[in-house]
């Protein structure tokens, strides 16, 4: 009975012990996946940035590689080289650090897997145990002698008691052993899909850094091209930015004039625009949306960003933009970022147009249009289209300049638009 009593408590002795160092592998589980977690967050922004650098690779070829190679194309040839050098740069770099993110969380995995097989093997050592000392405490004594060798009604109650507890500790043992059996089994699949995607990021990687050392070796020859009539080019950028500089003094004289006109009408003295409450509250509206407006192209790349910039190509050589220059694909429309009003039409050098659209005192202006679909006048709404863009018979490029004013004041659209 003595005997009997000592291998129960013998059994629940374990199960203590197996208490203790289930909290302590929680534990562990826990610091363990706290890091974890944060660089699946890391790792998931990566893959993002990947996807959508893959995507604009795809969008350069498609939008600016449409020209034959010949000599009035070389500059701009040049530069779209330039540049789609620079989204592949930072697509190998992207997918370096996804990479490396990725081995973080091999590592983590691997050892979780050992946490969970030696749990695993502590689990089974322990029920096999249990098996083998309740066959044996069963050859010595049945259950039922043991309950009736009791000395009083409640040692036999006690006993009985015992007895359910083991029984349900070995049933809850197994338990525990299938359901641990089932995580190791997850978290190895899973280990095994982590690094067959590790694998195809290597590739992806070593096939972008073939493309762009034959890109390199492209840039260099037109680079030598460019050199021989670097004086030519150079006048023709100076010619482009005075005429783009003339351009944007007569939008903003238009602008000027528009103010000056609307606040003797309401007879008001402002810097801005004499707006009506409705459109004060249509400003209110597109200020709120900073950040988030549309692209005025529905397709498109960034060619030229805003603000003073060295050239892409000719050292030396600084430009200024006042917009965004996209470029989109051929027969594309400029489509009016926000609801709005249209201020002015203006005919631009080779017959060219921009459109001004006014929003309370803000002013979109879109340049570089073949024909337009609006008159002065008209109210459009968010995506509408304005007017088919021009395409260079030289270049090939369909080009966009899109530019934004506050009042009179230029302002850098790309605080604006939403980012894709």
């Amino acid at each position: 009975m003595i005997s009997l009593r000592a291998n129960i408590e013998e059994y629940k002795l374990p199960a203590y012990s197996l208490i203790d160092f289930r909290s302590l592998i929680l534990i562990l589980l826990f610091l363990i996946f706290l890091p974890f977690s944060a660089v699946s967050q890391s790792r998931q922004e990566l893959e993002k940035q990947r996807v959508k650098l893959q995507n604009e690779i795809k969008e350069i070829n498609t939008l600016l590689f449409q020209s034959q190679k010949k000599e009035k194309t070389l500059l701009s040839d040049l530069s779209d080289i330039v540049q789609r050098i620079g989204v592949r740069t930072k697509l190998i770099n992207t997918i370096n650090e996804e990479t490396n993110q990725l081995n973080i969380e091999i590592k983590e995995n691997e050892r979780q897997v050992r946490l969970l097989e030696e749990r695993l093997e502590i689990l089974k050592k322990d029920y096999a145990n249990m098996v083998v000392q309740s066959y044996k405490s069963k050859t010595k004594n049945s259950r039922l002698m043991f309950l009736l060798s009791s000395e009083s009604f409640l040692q036999a109650y006690k006993r009985l008691d015992y007895l359910k507890q083991y029984a349900s500790y070995r049933a809850r043992q197994g338990e525990e052993i299938k359901i641990e059996t089932v995580k190791l089994e997850n978290l190895t699949d899973y280990l095994v899909e982590t690094r067959n995607e590790k694998e195809e990021l290597i590739a992806i990687n070593l096939k972008e850094k073939d493309s762009i050392s034959e890109e390199k070796k492209s840039r260099e020859g037109l680079v030598k091209s460019v050199k021989n009539k670097e004086k030519k080019y150079i006048a023709q950028i100076n010619k482009k930015q005075k005429e783009e500089r003339e351009i944007d003094a007569k939008v903003q004289k238009l602008i000027a004039e528009a103010i000056a006109k609307s606040n003797k009408e309401s007879n008001v003295k402002s810097s801005g625009f004499a707006l009506t409450p409705e459109a004060v509250a249509l400003e209110r509206d597109f200020i709120s949306n900073k950040g988030k407006l549309p692209s005025p192209v529905e397709r498109g790349v960034i060619v030229r960003r805003y603000g003073k910039q060295s050239h892409p190509t000719l050292k030396g050589i600084t430009i200024e933009s006042n917009g965004i220059f996209y470029a989109t694909e051929k027969d594309a429309n400029a489509r009016v970022i926000f609801d709005g009003k249209v201020l002015a039409i203006q005919v631009l050098p080779g017959k060219k147009k921009a459109i001004l659209v006014q929003h309370g005192n803000y002013i979109s202006v879109y340049k570089n249009l073949d024909n337009v679909t609006v008159q002065k006048g008209d109210l459009v709404s968010t995506k509408q289209q304005l007017g088919k863009i021009h395409t260079d018979k030289s270049t090939g490029k369909t080009i966009l300049a899109f530019v934004l004013f506050k009042e009179i004041h230029r302002q850098n659209p790309e605080e604006w638009v939403y980012k894709n």
